[in-house]
């Protein structure tokens, strides 16, 4: 009877609620915060340093990637970005986000920078103009239905190091793909309120 005393005296555990950060530079940023919010996360916006300092991982959102990187210069977070990476903080780019992670890239504009971290070829606007988006459902590795995936403009995944795992597959590339705490997908999962890839993603923040 003691014993059933102190164990329910005992204080429930509740896990820590991550920090997730979202580029605040250009593109969907709301739509992101939205759907980590959504999920229990803490989500704020990244313009600064500072703001990145605070953050468990951060989302890297569609957009137009070399409108993001000269922000990111403009706002000295460009070189933050990449020493966070290094130290093995989880980030997540959707589409211009994928394009900000991979490590090199083709059909690049002149001096195009990224943060990188991710070992991948990617191929910009690989699936055409914005007259040429698309949706379709895609099966994902670790999920057990097809997932809703929005294509606009997006990249594919020319090549990918031997580190990379192929989470999803469109006309034959890769458009999702993780390598440790770095994850990315082509498409846009911010759009569709579905929630699944943003939760994978939150799992890879709590070590999953």
């Amino acid at each position: 009877m003691r014993d059933a005393v102190i164990a329910h005296s005992r204080p429930h555990y509740t896990p820590p609620v991550p920090t997730i950060g979202v580029l605040a530079l250009q593109g969907d940023v709301r739509e992101h915060l939205t759907a980590l919010t959504g999920l229990g996360a803490r989500a704020i916006a990244v313009r600064r340093p500072a703001e990145l300092d605070a953050c468990d991982g951060l989302v890297l959102p569609g957009g137009e990637s070399t409108t993001m990187w000269r922000l990111a210069r403009i706002f000295d977070l460009l070189d933050p970005l990449r020493e966070r990476v290094r130290e093995g903080m989880p980030a997540f780019g959707t589409c211009a986000g994928m394009i900000l992670l991979a490590d090199r890239v083709l059909d690049a504009v002149a001096g195009q920078e990224t943060v990188g971290g991710l070992d991948v070829t990617v191929r910009r606007n690989a699936f055409g103009r914005q007259v040429d988006s698309f949706e379709t459902e895609l099966k994902v590795t670790g999920l057990p239905d097809p997932v809703p995936a929005v294509f606009i403009r997006a990249p594919w995944v020319e090549e990918a190091g031997p580190e990379v795992e192929v989470l999803a597959t469109a006309m034959d590339h890769p458009v999702a793909v993780r390598q440790g705490p770095l994850l990315a997908t082509s498409f846009h999962p911010e759009v569709d309120g579905d929630g699944r890839i943003h939760r994978l993603f939150l799992d890879v923040v709590a070590g999953g």
